[in-house]
């Protein structure tokens, strides 16, 4: 199918749900599939519901309201409550399939309340190949994925957002701060702060693609590989250094493979990443 066949595959998908709330993070992917929501089916008939709390970036609530009122849409704010969950904190590497499950059940909450029949999360096509244990929460809940549905891809979105014009077409990824803290390691609100404090001061010497992995003791910084350089030139690396000890890390160090999604996984088994994919 050819681009244009996959986004109206997308559009049909969503006429035939009639009334969705949309899973909203302010990211990419949701903010594709809440625009093509409301452009399909109306604004009265869509739902943004973004879920809230420690375990999210703090840059990401005022650019998902910024963006859902450009697209005419309610936003509405949601608590899953996962740190009240030990199967999360725990930090296994079915964490997400936890918080997930907690967040579908929540959504599936609010969509009864306003009579929408639909719940939809905005999973594209390569999410369905990579570890992602809360892919298995949506199909234990019967929540629907249109775009991985519609079979499109991360790099289709990004092309179909800049022909609608959205802001994020090109905006990096900002999954769950979570995902920065090593299996085994429990997530607590420092930790997670920790993380969302050492990437807020990143970004404020202008990187872009960026982690700050916590590896207990150990701040772990991934960037481009191009950044490098800038990263540990001075006076650059010295104020690195000096921010993320005031944040209570007693070693900081650069991953010299660079900036790569879901680093974390690489300690996992086989056996482990099928479990995560469901299969």
């Amino acid at each position: 199918m050819t681009l244009k066949d996959r986004h109206e595959s997308l559009q049909k998908i969503l006429k035939d749900l009639g009334q969705v709330v949309v899973a909203y993070s302010g990211g990419v992917d949701s903010t594709f599939l809440l625009k093509t929501a409301v452009d399909t089916l109306g604004a009265e008939n869509v739902l943004a519901c973004m879920s809230v709390g420690p375990a999210e970036p703090g840059n990401l609530y005022e650019r998902a309201q910024t963006m859902a009122q450009s697209i005419g849409v309610e936003l509405m704010t949601v608590e899953a409550g996962e740190m009240e969950d030990p199967r999360f904190t725990a930090n296994n590497p079915d964490r997400c399939f936890h918080c997930k499950s907690r967040l579908c059940h929540r959504l599936l909450d609010v969509a009864q309340q306003r009579g929408f029949e639909h719940v939809v999360f905005g999973t594209n096509q390569d999410d369905l190949d990579d570890f992602r244990p809360g892919n298995r929460a949506l199909k234990a809940f019967g929540i629907r994925s249109p775009l991985a549905e519609a079979e499109l891809t991360k790099e289709d979105i990004r092309q179909l957002s800049r022909q609608a014009g959205l802001p994020t077409a090109d905006q990096p990824a900002s999954p769950c701060l979570a995902s920065r803290i090593a299996y085994g390691l429990e997530i607590t609100e420092q930790r997670l702060q920790q993380i969302d404090q050492a990437e807020g001061f990143l970004r404020s010497l202008g990187f872009v693609e960026l982690r700050v992995r916590h590896h207990d003791t150990i701040a772990r910084i991934e960037v481009r590989p191009q950044d490098v350089p800038k990263l540990a030139a001075e006076p650059i690396r010295s104020k690195i250094v000096e921010r993320l000890k005031s944040l209570g890390f007693q070693f900081v160090t650069v991953d010299l493979q660079g900036f790569r999604s879901g680093s974390l996984n690489e300690s996992l088994s086989q056996e482990q990443k099928k479990a995560g994919l469901g299969r």
